[in-house]
């Protein structure tokens, strides 16, 4: 059988794992031209958030009783198309589920012997090329420049502050627990960071670790924290929106926006993106993210969940900050 996790009722504030069921149907057989493809390790990632509301949004809600979304690496099992093989290890978007139909087109051949599998869902991956081209092609930050990342222990972000570093940029991060704050410091090299969550005075703290003022802010949590990096912009200072984690669950939106006079008087550019904006340029991108990763000057961690059936309590975990890099669940070996 082919099990299946389906929206069950769209959340109100933070997702309960009675949001979701557990169904199971059976496993589907592919047509001509398509694969059959078994997954192995299942993506989990904020934006699935905007995915289970009713209104659209960037991309089409998941309807209740529907697969709920989301990348995978996979295994195919059978195929009706020349150019895959049962045991091609493939990245695909197979959803919630052990197995799923897909065309070679929505398929990307993996290479164990280049990169463990899982990068395919991280840093060599959508993870890896949103902080790629959000960094790079939004903001264009200079050698000496200050680079804040809010989120920056989760997957996008200490990707983004890497990148930053090879840049030849000074890098401060903002991340919710000390072992967080630890992880930047010491494995990723950041050159400042602190703890939200224990800092009274976010625009004191940014004062502080960036007293030459804030070039480039990558945001990935939105809220008072973004609010706080506001204050601390340089002139011609460039924001890139990658995120807005602290405000998915909200049954309210806060008011705003009430602070763009700032960037009048530091005349900033804010720019929101979707990685998906730059999908003809996915090979330049994978191939300079592959290039630093065989240098050793981009690394990742993963926080592994086991089983497709505690996909939802991953996911509530993620949005609640428990994971450290990258948030995956391990369905099948």
């Amino acid at each position: 059988m082919n099990r299946q996790i389906t929206l069950a009722a769209r959340p109100s504030g933070l997702p309960t794992e009675s949001d979701f069921r557990l169904v199971e149907s059976d496993i589907p057989s592919p047509g001509p031209g398509e694969v059959l493809v078994r997954t192995l390790y299942l993506s989990i990632d904020p934006y699935m958030r905007g995915r289970m509301n009713d209104a659209k949004s960037y991309a089409a809600p998941v309807q209740i009783g529907q697969v709920m979304v989301g990348g995978t690496v996979s295994r195919v099992e059978k195929s009706n198309d020349p150019g895959f093989q049962p045991g091609d290890l493939v990245a695909a978007n197979s959803g919630w589920q052990d197995y799923a139909l897909a065309k070679p087109r929505e398929l990307r051949k993996l290479d164990p012997m280049q990169a463990p599998i899982t990068t395919a869902l991280g840093v060599l991956g959508h993870i890896g090329l949103t902080a790629y081209f959000g960094l790079i092609d939004v903001c264009d930050p200079k050698p000496g420049e200050t680079v804040v990342v809010s989120g920056a222990a989760g997957a996008v972000g200490s990707a983004a502050g890497q990148i930053a570093k090879i840049l030849g940029c000074r890098v401060v991060g903002i991340a919710g627990s000390d072992a967080k704050i630890r992880y930047l410091l010491n494995e990723l090299k950041f050159d400042a960071a602190f703890n939200y969550k224990t800092t009274a005075d976010y625009r004191a703290a940014l004062a502080e670790h960036c007293p030459k003022g804030v070039d480039v802010y990558f945001d990935n949590v939105g809220g008072p924290v973004t609010d706080a990096v506001l204050f601390n912009l340089n002139v011609h200072a460039r924001v890139s929106i990658c995120g807005q984690i602290s405000q998915y669950n909200a049954a309210k939106p806060e008011t705003g926006p009430r602070l763009l006079g700032l960037l009048i008087l530091c005349r900033a550019k804010v720019q929101g993106f979707l990685v998906s904006d730059y999908a003809p340029r996915f090979g330049e991108g994978l191939r300079q993210l592959s290039a630093w990763f065989r240098e050793g000057r981009l690394s990742y961690r993963e926080t592994i969940a086991e089983g497709l059936e505690n996909a939802p309590r991953a996911f509530i975990g993620m949005l609640e900050g428990a994971n450290l890099g990258k948030q995956l669940v391990k369905i099948a070996m």
